[in-house]
């Protein structure tokens, strides 16, 4: 039993990603913004357990990736073909709209949205790269999937509870929302090569990047709230660029 706990947690991040879908295909993305929230931290906390228990196996792995591909691959697509939605029509995507629409009388505008389904295809490669490529076992290459997934989950969360004119202005321009989409995609899979937050020891001589880059990043959340996350996502990219490549 102890040796499916790991399995357990991860199930969990599943099925936050599974229910934030549910309330992003009704247009809630900020209900389904706290179940990734949630998600990621089970996403976090199942490696954890599996190396405390020495419960590592090569299911939890796979389980692990297929949750990921859900609450960081299919959620952040939905997430940003929602906000293209409402940047070039006004309004949340209406699939059935479009599907009982004489097609030939639908607007090209009700078809951008998609471009955003291209972070799940970018996610998924991402995710496979990983599980074969034997040099992401310390650390990253290319940003990781729910990295992004934060990235991509702060604008609706900017809208709703930061709002002001110039981030409406910048965050339901088509165009940003297509260039971030691309951006995204490319970062990804990226060969950059980044940290990880796992601490193999406690001390702050081999860790004082990872601990100055935490409480720079609790700091920021508090002074920020969530315009903190896109600033602390290019500040994570930027440091480990710097960092000495061992």
């Amino acid at each position: 039993m102890k040796k499916q706990i790991p399995n357990i947690i991860t199930s969990l991040n599943l099925l936050c990603g599974i229910t934030a879908v549910l309330f992003i295909v009704s247009g809630d993305l900020i209900t389904a913004s706290f179940f990734v929230f949630a998600g990621i931290f089970f996403d976090f906390f199942d490696g954890l357990a599996a190396r405390l228990l020495h419960a590592q196996s090569a299911i939890g792995l796979q389980l692990d990736s297929l949750a990921d591909m859900i609450t960081s691959g299919v959620v952040p697509a939905l997430v940003m073909v929602q906000l293209l939605s409402l940047a070039t029509t006004g309004t949340y995507l209406d699939i059935s709209h479009i599907v009982s629409t004489d097609s030939w009388n639908v607007s090209l505008a009700m078809y951008v949205p998609f471009i955003g389904l291209l972070i799940a295809i970018a996610s998924a490669y991402r995710l496979a790269k990983f599980n074969v490529d034997t040099r992401q076992t310390s650390g990253f290459i290319g940003l990781p999937t729910p990295a992004n997934t934060l990235l991509i989950l702060s604008l609706p969360l900017l809208l709703h509870f930061q709002s002001s004119e110039v981030l409406q202005r910048i965050i339901l321009n088509k165009w940003f929302l297509i260039g971030l989409t691309l951006l995204s995609c490319l970062l990804l899979n990226a060969e950059i090569k980044l940290f990880a937050l796992k601490f193999k020891t406690w001390d702050f001589k081999t860790n004082w990047f990872k601990y100055i880059f935490l409480l720079i990043s609790v700091v920021t959340l508090f002074l920020l709230k969530f315009l903190a996350i896109p600033i602390l996502i290019l500040f994570y990219i930027l440091l480990s660029l710097v960092l000495p490549k061992k």
